[in-house]
């Protein structure tokens, strides 16, 4: 079985289907952005398989794990064919332990070419704080109060080829003034962590990026931390607009809500 560090996942992310063996709740809590969930376990199996292995033994959680995982083994091979038809696929679980190293013997055995994310998610939340806070982002951050357009003006700045992180769209919030209108659900706080790093690293270091001035929290997400610093500190272009013309646009803007 060959091991692939994080890094090294997600350079490969749309390359080889990856797949995320954890419950779907882990899953739904946070999941590495473009991952499919495949569980090894339904989330009440995994209670069960915990508790045992804690208050019983770990050989008793094996094999009601094996109890539940053995009835399913050809539906894990009939789905992870549907989700990597070409027979290539990197799986991951939480640790990179026992769930994703299981699978990956069941599916290299039926004839895929299996990868396995070392140390698991876990090992990626890790690398994602860490380029957070090591990563130095050319930031531009455009400020200004409510009304003043600065939405509009990231839209106009992208659509001229410049490079524009839309913290608003990625949290589905539209700001501290209007909230969820017109927006899907929140993602989770982790989820959102998930999706901003993997669209920050998709950027150029080399060329300034615009990003709105926002607070740390963002609805009921909050920005991590290493990111927010370089925030703060970046320089702010400050719009000014009078208050007719601040009324006028939020009336154009948010009348159909």
């Amino acid at each position: 079985m060959d091991y692939l560090d994080p890094g090294e996942v997600l350079q490969r992310v749309g390359e080889w289907p990856l797949l995320d063996v954890r419950t779907p709740s882990e899953y739904r809590q946070g999941h590495i952005p473009g991952a499919l969930n495949l569980p090894l376990f339904s989330d009440e199996e995994r209670v069960e398989v915990g508790t045992l292995y804690k208050q019983v033994s770990p050989e008793k959680a094996f094999l009601r794990g094996l109890d539940f995982a053995g009835a399913r083994m050809r539906w894990y091979v009939e789905e992870a064919r549907r989700m990597a038809p070409e027979g290539k696929a990197i799986l991951h679980c939480w640790r990179g332990g026992d769930r994703s190293g299981s699978l990956a013997w069941l599916l290299a055995f039926s004839g895929f070419e299996v990868l396995v994310l070392r140390g698991g998610y876990k090992a990626y939340r890790n690398l994602i704080f860490s380029q957070f806070a090591e990563r130095s982002l050319p930031l531009l951050v455009l400020g200004g109060p409510t009304g003043s357009g600065k939405t509009l003006i990231l839209k106009a700045l992208r659509a001229l080829g410049e490079q524009v992180i839309d913290l608003e769209q990625l949290a589905r919030h539209k700001g501290s003034a209007f909230g969820a209108l017109g927006e899907l659900s929140q993602p989770t706080v982790e989820q959102f962590e998930n999706d901003l790093h993997a669209y920050v690293g998709n950027l150029d270091d080399g060329r300034r990026i615009w990003v709105e001035n926002e607070s740390r929290a963002i609805g009921r997400v909050f920005q991590p931390e290493g990111f927010w610093k370089q925030l703060i500190h970046a320089p702010l272009i400050e719009l000014e607009r009078n208050f007719q013309d601040r009324v006028r646009y939020l009336v154009e803007e948010y009348a159909c809500f």
